[in-house]
Formats: structure tokens, sequence, C-alpha cells
């Protein structure tokens, strides 16, 4: 008898602690997921009638998505009478870039809708070419403005080959399909084809800044040589309109569309897949895995990027 009751109270200890152990994980997934959803219901369900949009755009500009589809969603949305690019970038891709800056342009021309840039740390290059589209520009008086310009830079692992005994091996069709190879240096002819694509993207820089903040071409190539500035020495220069806050932006928008009193803000959805390793720490682990795409990349690539 002693034996059963022990082995009986054993079972149960056991028992109780798979029960306790399944109950935990279930109420930690349930946990995570009413935290993830939390964010997405501030931006659907934060109020109804005029509102005013915030998008932001952060950190390098490799990729014109997410940022342009949520410029879209909000352009289509009539109950966004204006929106607001919240802005604390260096640049990136020339062409993630000019797609964004492209979309911001159309709403303003298309959609007859304000979009105001509100810089916070650092608007240059690329953000600086997307912000000059804006109807507006604002920046704090010591963010970093400008750096209009382009860069193309990449490695050259030539010595580290011939170091190493290894042969780089290369079949192409023309003398310019490997230009930018980083095994090896560049031809003059090949120097001389990679400064004209710069140029031109240079000349585009220069005419969407001419362009977006009603400036003459000539005045603006006087200072489109790399430079930055802080806000405070960007305003005279007409590369912003006004020196302010953040929550001075939102209160100057809601008074140029009308909005009286404190208005509305609504932010985009934050989508992302799920993973193992997510619910494992809690949070969006897919900043600390590699790009494939980019691991496999070697050729030159160009930016609008404030280094």
């Amino acid at each position: 008898m002693p034996d059963r009751r022990s082995r009986t109270a054993l079972w149960i200890v056991i028992g109780g602690g798979a029960f306790l152990l399944y109950a935990f994980v279930v109420l930690s997934l349930i946990y995570m997921t009413l935290r993830a959803s939390s964010g997405n219901e501030e931006a659907e369900f934060t109020g109804f009638g005029d509102r005013i949009a915030v998008v932001d755009l952060e950190g390098i500009i490799l990729s014109p998505q997410p940022v342009a589809g949520q410029l879209k969603r909000f352009a289509d949305d009539s109950s966004v009478k204006a929106i607001i690019l919240h802005v604390n970038s260096p640049g990136g891709g020339v062409a993630a870039s000019e797609e964004i800056f492209r979309e911001v342009k159309r709403i303003r021309e298309e959609k007859k809708k304000p979009v105001v840039v509100s810089i916070e740390t650092v608007g240059a290059s690329g953000a600086y070419y997307i912000s000059s589209a804006a109807t507006k520009i604002y920046a704090d008086q010591g963010s970093i403005v400008g750096s209009i310009g382009v860069i193309a830079q990449w490695v050259n692992y030539g010595d580290l080959l011939k170091w190493a005994k290894l042969k780089d091996v290369v079949l192409k069709t023309g003398e310019f399909k490997d230009t930018g190879n980083p095994a090896r240096d560049l031809t003059p002819a090949e120097k001389a084809y990679m400064q004209s694509l710069i140029d031109n993207m240079y000349g585009q820089f220069v005419q969407a800044v001419a362009t977006g903040r009603k400036m003459k071409v000539e005045d603006v190539k006087a200072i489109a040589d790399g430079k930055v500035w802080t806000g405070e020495q960007a305003l005279p220069m007409k590369l912003i309109d006004n020196i302010g806050d953040f929550e001075a932006v939102v209160k100057d928008t809601a008074k140029m569309v009308g909005i009286s009193g404190e208005p509305t803000l609504v932010r985009p959805e934050k989508e992302r897949r799920m993973t193992l390793l997510d619910w494992i720490l809690g949070n969006d682990s897919s900043k600390f895995l590699p790009d494939p795409a980019k691991l496999l990349q070697q050729n030159a690539e160009f930016f609008y990027l404030w280094k």
C-alpha cells in the first residue's frame, strides 16, 4: 500500500507539473499575440474623421518598401487629410530613394494631399532627395540636412586572392559586363563609364531638389558637393522651410488642413512574419539574420548616402 500511494503521488506531481508547464506556454503565447496585435489596433482604430497619418523613414534605405506602400495607402484614404513623413535616415540606394520620392510627388500633384517632412536627427542624401518632393520640410536646429551627391563604393580583394593563390575566373560577352569586379582594378574606360553613371544620377538629384524647393539648378549645384548642414544653417539656404520638432509639425500640419483641436494621428500597421525565434525571444529576430541575397551580391551599388 505505501508503494502504491507513493507511485500515485509521483504521478500526480508529474501530471501537475506538465499541466502547469502547458498552461504557462499557452498563456505566454496568448500574451505575446495580444502584445503584437495591440500595436496594430493602435494603427487601425485610433479614431474616425479627420486624421493625419505618420509614416517613418528610418535607417539606410535599401528598398522602397514598406514606406512607398504606406504612403500610397494613406494617400488613398479619404479620412487622412495630410501625411507627415518622419525622417531619420542618412539616405540609401538611388533607385529605392527615387521610388519613394516619386510617390511623395504623386501624392502632392495627383491627390492634392499635403506631405510634410519632419527631420529628426538626420535627413541626408537619399532621405533629403525624398524630402525635397514634400509640401514643407521641418527640421530641428541641430538636425543634419543635405549631402546632395552620389557615391559608389565596393571592396577590391584582388590582393587577397593573390596572397591565397586563388584566381578569379570570368567569362563575359562584352567589355563592360563585369565592370566593378571586386577581384581587380577598374580600367580607365571602366572608370569613365562608372563616372558617367554617377554624373547622370547626380544630375537627377540636383534637378529634383531644384524643382521641389523652387530653386535654380545653378544655385543647387553650388551647394551640391556632398556637404551637410545643421537645420539652423539649412533654413537660410532654402533647403528647409521651418525650424521645429515633431510636435510643432503636427500642430502646423493640422492648421494647414483645417483640423481644429488635437489632431488624431494614425500610423501604419507593422506587418511581419513570426518565426520560432520570434516566439522564443518575444521580439522581431529578422534584424539579427543576414539577407542571403546581400551575401551573394558583389557588384557595385550606387547610393544617395551620407557617410
